[in-house]
């Protein structure tokens, strides 16, 4: 019903937003709740990175996400930073569970993570690669002898490295860190600051659920998160079967002061579609207008 009421609120909001109903003039619209939002580029890569930027800081989003090392410094000409950076750091097929893998990274994180730092890009992205034939017991090991290796590059420069969560069921089959367990454990291990995993919602709902009680338990070895609808990584609305604003108030609740990056493929307008996202997980202002709304329901006129 939550869901239901705040996907209205959502909709119902953008009548009257600034950012939609202005044309080609974007007003800037403030964010109240405690989440930075982010936006991946690759959904919107039909989009020039400079209306994205424009755009996107109209709609109060703080950063641009899984940008190129060559695109780093354009989100701060808007007042954006880079949220999440490639610099290197491998493929989701072939990554840091690949001794062979190890030098190359490091080589390439020598190079990028310090640049990161002076543009202010917080993360750089970073794959276990794919089992192919591996067991999870070895490629553990592999994973964290080459986290060690690079650990420090980023620890000396502010910058996080952040390996990605992804599912095997759906998009990508074989991968390793396909699970929040395994994950936690690679970091346990190499217990550093400034490596961490990259939570995507979209794909822990799809491998294991429980969304809010993992993210709860394990903020301390999370340091970004995506979105994205299940089923189909389309718009954060009621099509889909995950509870945004709880996942989002869950987020906010705890220490976590990273960003949130929406990572889901438009299948309707994708301007809209984006600020419908914004909206919604904006969590203090959700909770308020929400509770409004459901007071209005209830037929509570005076709550």
């Amino acid at each position: 019903m939550i869901r239901q009421v705040a996907s209205e609120v959502a909709a119902a909001s953008l009548a009257t937003s600034p950012v939609l109903s202005c044309g080609s003039e974007f007003q800037t619209t403030q964010r109240e709740g405690r989440i930075r939002q982010s936006v991946s580029r690759w959904c919107y890569e039909k989009i020039p990175l400079e209306e994205l930027c424009e755009k996107g800081a109209a709609m109060g989003l703080k950063a641009i996400d899984l940008l190129n090392e060559e695109e780093w410094e354009l989100p701060r000409r808007y007042g954006l930073v880079c949220s999440m950076g490639y610099g290197g750091g491998g493929e989701i097929r072939s990554g840091m569970n690949r001794p062979e893998n190890h030098a190359k990274i490091d080589e390439a994180f020598r190079k990028s993570i310090p640049r990161a730092a002076k543009l202010g890009v917080a993360n750089v992205i970073t794959f276990s690669g794919n089992r192919g034939g591996m067991s999870d017991e070895e490629g553990l090991r592999n994973t964290i002898a080459g986290l060690n290796r690079v650990k420090k590059i980023a620890e000396d420069h502010g910058v996080t490295i952040c390996m990605e969560l992804l599912n095997s069921k759906v998009d990508h089959k074989d991968y390793m860190c396909d699970h929040t367990a395994w994950g936690v454990r690679v970091m346990e291990a190499v217990n550093s600051p400034r490596v961490k995993l990259l939570y995507d919602i979209y794909h822990m709902q799809i491998m294991e659920g429980d969304l809010i009680r993992t993210i709860t338990d394990k903020i301390d070895w999370l340091g970004h998160f995506h979105t994205g609808g299940v089923p189909g990584r389309h718009e954060l609305d009621n099509t889909q079967e995950v509870n945004w604003v709880g996942v989002m108030r869950a987020i906010a609740g705890t220490k976590f002061a990273g960003y949130v990056a929406h990572e889901f493929v438009p299948a309707r307008d994708p301007w809209r579609s984006l600020e419908e996202a914004v909206e919604l997980c904006d969590v203090r202002r959700t909770r308020a207008v929400v509770g409004r709304m459901a007071c209005g329901l209830a037929g509570k006129a005076a709550c």
